[in-house]
């Protein structure tokens, strides 16, 4: 919410893009799943080019590790946890655990005369309240999925967020783009198809050489 109000949809999207390679490096660090050496250059690229935008571009893209950092443990404790609790069950809890912040925020923004539910129009309260859903429904399905596949998987997948971010934030909303962060940019990509490939790679490898299946 902070990165849109205040015109950072393409920091956003950097911090999505880093944060599959920092769940697969979770993954190594904590959940002591191994992955090949192609996929430790693709980390070591992610970090030279969080350094690259840091110096050249002069700004320290605190939006972008914040996202990284925090979705990288909602992820690693959905894994943790997982086998214990249902997808439905955890969403519950968690939404226990944020009623007292989401309160503080709504006391906040009413004092501010922020609050717009029921104010403007029946179809703005009508899609405020619809919000919820396109919330809850997503992460429904994210807590069930990373109960069934390797964390490295749901990195992977998580590609297709930041796509969609920074298209919007640069094509669309007209966002700065200087040198140095495309510079930025396209090391993170690197990163990302040197990841990829070698997962492709990897699992071509492993059909070639899997037992035919018995009749």
């Amino acid at each position: 919410m902070i990165a849109t109000m205040n015109e950072q949809i393409v920091e956003t999207s950097l911090g999505y893009f880093i944060n599959p390679i920092f769940t697969v490096l979770l993954g190594v660090l904590v959940l002591h799943e191994s992955i090949r050496p192609a996929q430790w250059v693709a980390i070591g690229i992610a970090a030279v080019a969080v350094g690259v935008i840091i110096v050249a571009y002069g700004s320290f893209p605190w939006i972008a590790l914040s996202l990284t950092a925090s979705f990288g443990l909602y992820g690693l404790v959905k894994k943790k946890i997982g086998p214990a609790v249902d997808a439905v069950s955890g969403l519950t809890l968690e939404s226990f655990w944020m009623i007292p912040i989401a309160a503080v925020i709504l006391f906040l923004v009413a004092g501010d005369g922020g609050i717009t539910m029921g104010t403007i129009s029946p179809l703005h309260t009508v899609l405020l309240s619809c919000a919820g859903i396109a919330t809850a429904i997503p992460l429904l399905l994210f807590a069930a999925g990373t109960r069934r596949v390797d964390l490295s998987l749901v990195g992977m997948i998580q590609f297709i967020t930041p796509i969609m971010q920074f298209l919007l934030g640069w094509a669309v909303l007209g966002e700065p783009m200087p040198a140095e962060r495309w510079v930025g940019f396209i090391l993170v990509w690197v990163a990302i198809a040197v990841f990829v490939g070698d997962i492709v790679l990897h699992k071509g490898r492993s059909r070639r050489q899997a037992p035919p299946a018995l009749v």
